[in-house]
């Protein structure tokens, strides 16, 4: 990414938020290329910072529609709909369901947008319980409205599906021992608590790995937060649904923040890219498969060191966006 591409844009967000600093804001806007009279969904609206700013490029015969499934993500909807100068409306739905209701309506969409991961009004939030470093309810849903918890998984399910999700959506080293511990504890009495959680971590790891590798609850957290949102399983259910809906020449771009969604997501988009898929050795093709779309970054797009010093976050941000094949 050129130069230009260190600009760091703060949007307002509801009345009385500090602004919002949305993650690669440059380099969706230069990659997507929204123009007037585009359609332009959202997947992941948060406090609306990337879908402020695509809405205003796409003046009033354009559309933006947000989709997000934590309800709070309609207070800040509603502080930033006189400004966007486009009609637009916010859908409350996980994304995947979200496109595939958008799918039936026939919408079709110019620019398709999904940022993975927690928002800013998330785990700003003490009481959701997605921070670890913040004393609060063992929570973790991202729609209150979800049936299990973060504390519900730790308190009920079987030792060995801890160990599991720890290593699949943590990879976190000392998985088994974190598991044990949490049964040990469990049996005494209920946790509740983040902080609970993270006391139970720092007295299950040995010393030396609470001084490598940043919070020794970290990659927990994250386990338990894929788990209770069903992450990975709505992003491969959306991604196609995604690419659907894009209009002849559509581009679909998703900023990922965790190896396993940047596998998946990469995957995804090389499959969409490949042409012939027949045997090397086969001297003419007879699959006749055409490639449905066109890479536009070879590689994933990271921040630049100006953003990452101004928007921690956008360190493990990463980038990748596909364009649709013309009809």
């Amino acid at each position: 990414m050129t130069a230009a591409a260190s600009r760091i844009e703060a949007v307002p967000t509801a009345a009385g938020g500090a602004p919002h600093v949305p993650v690669l804001l440059d380099q969706v806007l230069a990659l997507t290329a929204p123009e007037p009279g585009e359609v332009v969904v959202d997947c992941t609206f948060g406090a609306g910072g990337h879908a402020a700013a695509l809405a205003a490029r796409l003046g009033p015969t354009g559309e933006l529609i947000g989709i997000d499934r934590d309800p709070e993500a309609a207070r800040h909807f509603d502080a930033l709909r006189p400004s966007m100068p486009c009609p637009a409306r916010l859908e409350k739905a996980d994304f995947a369901t979200g496109l595939a209701d958008l799918a039936a309506e026939g919408v079709g969409a110019d620019v398709v947008l999904m940022d993975l991961g927690l928002s800013s009004m998330q785990v700003d939030t003490a009481e959701r319980g997605f921070s670890y470093s913040r004393q609060a309810p063992l929570d973790m849903r991202m729609d209150p409205a979800l049936p299990v918890s973060a504390a519900d998984l730790v308190n009920s399910a079987d030792e060995a599906d801890l160990v599991r999700w720890f290593r699949e959506f943590g990879d976190e080293r000392h998985a088994r021992q974190i598991a044990r511990a949490i049964a040990r504890r469990r049996a005494d009495e209920p946790i509740a608590t983040t902080g609970d959680l993270v006391e139970i971590i720092r007295g299950a790891v040995p010393t030396p790995a609470l001084f490598a590798g940043g919070h020794p609850a970290k990659r927990v957290f994250q386990a338990l937060r894929i788990q209770v949102n069903d992450e990975l399983g709505i992003l491969e259910r959306a991604l196609p649904e995604a690419f659907g809906l894009l209009r002849p020449g559509g581009r679909l771009a998703v900023i990922a923040f965790q190896s396993l969604e940047d596998r998946m997501v990469k995957r995804f988009m090389r499959d969409r890219t490949r042409g012939c898929i027949c045997p090397p050795d086969l001297p003419v093709c007879g699959c006749g498969q055409s490639p449905e779309g066109r890479m536009l970054t070879p590689k994933a797009v990271k921040a630049v060191t100006a953003e990452i010093a101004a928007n921690p976050r956008a360190h493990s941000a990463r980038l990748r966006v596909i364009r649709k094949a013309d009809a």
